[in-house]
């Protein structure tokens, strides 16, 4: 069971990274990467509602869609339950730490709409993981978000050191550099069967 859980993570956090393998959470992740304390915010922020999503979800579709036979109703009630989560996460940050409600601005909404949520949650349901698999999931997928956030982070800030050529300035670059660091994540394929068999 503890090896199982231990595959769940590190294949969420390195592997099937939400943001750079399977590209879910896009938005975010070039729009609040500018800054360190901002992309670190945002993961935080992201890792908090994926893994309250995750609790609160799981058992809405096992003990009330599943049994009522709604589960087309999926994806909407997913939707629903992840505003309402984000709502309270905004009233918390601008209660308790304004700092970081401030920085993330605009951003913070966003992750009412961020795919890579609302992925986590479906996906949990799809792969079939029970309560503490999805539960060690969402945690891994949203260490993977914060983690390609930071690193993406110290990318731009290079880049923003950095004579760019006037063709690949702004957007083109930043693109460029993402595609990079998502080929480099790809070289984390075998990571686990080579470590588990």
């Amino acid at each position: 069971m503890f090896k199982s859980l231990i595959v769940i993570l590190l294949s969420s956090v390195l592997i099937n990274n939400y943001v750079l393998s399977r590209f879910l959470g896009i938005c975010p992740f070039l729009g609040v990467s500018k800054k360190l304390d901002q992309a670190t915010g945002m993961g935080i922020s992201v890792t908090a509602v994926m893994l309250l999503a995750t609790a609160v979800t799981w058992p809405i579709q096992y003990l009330v869609l599943d049994r009522l036979g709604l589960g087309y109703m999926q994806t909407i009630v997913f939707i629903l339950v992840i505003a309402a989560l984000v709502q309270m996460l905004e009233v918390l940050l601008k209660r308790f730490i304004p700092a970081l409600h401030r920085g993330l601005g605009v951003y913070l909404p966003l992750i009412t709409t961020n795919c890579a949520v609302l992925g986590v949650a479906i996906n949990n349901i799809t792969d079939g993981y029970n309560f503490v698999e999805s539960m060690v999931s969402s945690l891994g997928c949203g260490l993977g978000f914060l983690f390609a956030m930071v690193l993406f982070s110290g990318i731009r800030s290079r880049i923003d050191e950095s004579r760019v050529p006037a063709p690949f300035r702004g957007v083109a670059i930043t693109l460029i550099a993402a595609s990079f660091l998502s080929l480099a994540f790809m070289g984390f394929a075998g990571l686990v069967d080579g470590l588990f068999g």
